[in-house]
């Protein structure tokens, strides 16, 4: 089987990827691999074409090839909340939650995952136009989904771009080097409260998939919990998968990005993520009508979540 994720040097979609490199899949008995398949839409224009089986990725993304979620199905979350940061050069001294800062800049965002960037800013009273706002992918970042946010770091150094909105390691990468400033960390509080639930990262797979094999959609739910619960009893095993998946300056940062991360991680699916996810998706223009939490969530699989 095939495991897509939109990212590989990341903290984003952690559990998916431990889960396969700490053997969990396995011990469910599921031969799973990883697949980097990047952006995030495309990941999941793959798994509606049967080209893998499963796709780590932001929940909001399936909207991109199953139109209110048709013929897909979340069964399970990897983590709670927007996992997002949006980070600022550093010379623009910008401070912690100051939105302002944005205003006549360029944000490099990858798609789809930009969404959530607009959709932020929106609900903060930022208009794009109005306040001359830039959101556009990453300079570089097309041939090399590997590691975007490392790639919007290089950007940002660079002054490609002004900021960027990214995962948790670009973030880090950016900081440590100096040349971005954190303005904005939605799992932890920063901008309008509702964003929390704009997406998340989870798993998916498709209807088919589902009644063709239950039991191997739960055993991959059960692999995920379990590689939660692995981590959260010991962050230092994360470590093995960094080094194996990621270069050694990034691996070096891996434990303690998922040691942050980790009271976040929890496979719960709740009616009140789909209804905020399915609120943000209409005022993005992603749906048409809210989506009904049954026709999101595979709910067959929630005993399986704690």
């Amino acid at each position: 089987m095939k495991l897509a994720v939109p990212d590989m040097i990341s903290n984003s979609y952690f559990p998916a990827q431990a889960a396969v490199e700490l053997g969990f899949f396995k011990a469910e008995g599921l031969d799973v691999a990883l697949e980097l398949i990047f952006p995030v839409n495309k990941a999941y224009q793959a798994l509606r074409d049967g080209a893998v089986d499963f796709v780590g990725g932001s929940a909001h993304s399936a909207l991109a090839a199953f139109p209110d979620f048709r013929g897909t199905k979340l069964i399970c979350a990897q983590a709670q909340g927007m996992y997002w940061f949006l980070v600022m050069h550093a010379d623009l001294k910008a401070r912690r939650g100051d939105l302002a800062v944005v205003k006549g800049r360029s944000i490099g965002a990858a798609p789809w995952v930009d969404k959530g960037l607009r959709g932020l800013l929106a609900e903060a009273g930022i208009d794009l136009a109005r306040d001359q706002v830039e959101i556009a992918p990453v300079p570089g970042a097309a041939g090399a989904g590997i590691n975007f946010g490392v790639t919007a770091a290089k950007a940002l150094e660079a002054r490609k771009i002004d900021g960027f909105w990214a995962n948790g390691m670009g973030a880090e990468v950016a900081v440590r080097r100096g040349i971005g400033t954190v303005v904005l960390d939605v799992r932890r509080g920063d901008g309008p409260k509702a964003c929390f639930n704009y997406t998340a990262a989870t798993i998916a797979t498709t209807d088919a998939f589902i009644a063709r094999a239950p039991e191997q959609a739960a055993a991959a739910v059960r692999a995920i919990v379990k590689t939660q619960a692995a981590l959260k009893a010991d962050v230092a095993r994360a470590a093995a998968v960094g080094n194996k998946l990621f270069p050694p300056s990034e691996a070096a940062l891996i434990t303690d990005l998922i040691r942050r991360d980790l009271p976040y991680y929890d496979a719960t699916l709740s009616p009140a993520f789909v209804a905020g996810m399915s609120d943000f998706a209409q005022r993005q223009g992603l749906i048409a009508s809210p989506l009904a939490y049954e026709g999101v969530v595979a709910t067959q699989f929630a005993p399986l979540w704690q």
